[in-house]
């Protein structure tokens, strides 16, 4: 995926490692729509500004037990603002499944985050014997698929960029 990233020049990739962004579970009292204007904790406040700089996202997850990981549904809750009004795309891998539940789970997620998760997605079954030695896809598909993926975002981080520098005149209730 990367490659296929790489060349295209309608979009400018950011890799992510949540690995690098392990959070305790959500300790704060409030909600973060109103915590993370005043996080203490520099680690926290890095994650919100990370998120906020960026105009779109593929989330890239396997599948486990019919769901996303729980390391993902922290990451995703530790910001609020920052993920408004910006498309995400995902990328699932799994048994014959190939992650499709993990992500409708995530859409309803993006969904309340204010995030506009598009269509079009790649769902990888079998990990294990669907990528060449470089991490390319095998199947013709996948390739064809991931490309659908990557033009669909890069529109609509276009489009939705030009909406966010026009806000809405009235703020809708929460």
């Amino acid at each position: 995926m990367e490659a296929q990233v790489a060349v295209r020049p309608d979009l400018a990739p950011s890799w992510i490692d949540l690995a690098d962004w392990v959070f305790p579970y959500y300790p704060h009292p409030k909600p973060t729509k109103i915590a993370e204007r005043a996080y203490g904790d520099e680690h926290e406040r890095a994650w919100v500004e990370l998120v906020a700089r960026h105009d779109g996202y593929i989330v890239v997850t396997p599948e486990y037990n019919h769901g996303y990981p729980a390391a993902l549904k922290n990451a995703l809750d530790y910001a609020y603002v920052g993920w408004n009004r910006k498309p995400m795309a995902f990328v699932s891998y799994g048994g014959s499944s190939g992650g499709v539940r993990a992500v409708e789970q995530l859409r309803l997620v993006a969904i309340e985050l204010q995030l506009a998760p598009i269509r079009d997605e790649v769902n990888i079954p079998f990990i294990g014997r669907a990528l060449d030695p470089q991490g390319v896809p095998i199947d013709e598909l996948h390739r064809k698929r991931l490309e659908a993926m990557l033009g669909e975002l890069a529109w609509w981080a276009r489009a939705l960029k030009a909406a966010r520098d026009q806000p809405p005149s009235a703020t809708t209730p929460s």
